[in-house]
């Protein structure tokens, strides 16, 4: 059997293709200094609120940047932070308290080699 690579798949084309949504201007207002893209699934999942939760002041800004800052808090409180699981509060519907969704968060080299994070759901590894 041949070790020849038949498929590359690459950051770059999940981006094009919508696969994986860059958030790098949020993430570096954040204090990320590394690319950071969320999973398409993540996003329409949980960043994105649903029509029934705007008026009570759910965004997708706010909810991308609950996201980041616990994920800055993961990443502080742990010792392997090339893979770290962590929680988010997510509101879900109007008057609901929030409930805890688990994130994964990975570093690794973007197409470059250099890092970069991306985070997902833990079905999305």
């Amino acid at each position: 059997m041949s070790d020849q690579l038949i498929h590359r798949y690459t950051r770059r084309q999940a981006i094009k293709d919508s696969v994986l949504i860059p958030v790098d201007d949020l993430a570096r207002e954040a204090g990320f200094k590394w690319p950071v893209a969320v999973t398409d699934h993540l996003f329409h999942s949980y960043i994105v609120p649903a029509l029934a939760l705007v008026p009570e002041g759910q965004s997708v800004q706010g909810r991308l940047w609950d996201a980041l800052m616990c994920l800055r808090y993961a990443i502080r409180s742990s010792k392997d932070d090339t893979c770290l699981r962590f929680s988010v509060l997510f509101q879900m519907s109007p008057g609901a308290a929030p409930v805890p969704v688990e994130l994964v968060s990975v570093a690794g080299p973007d197409d470059d080699g250099s890092p970069c994070l991306t985070l997902m759901l833990p079905e999305d590894d």
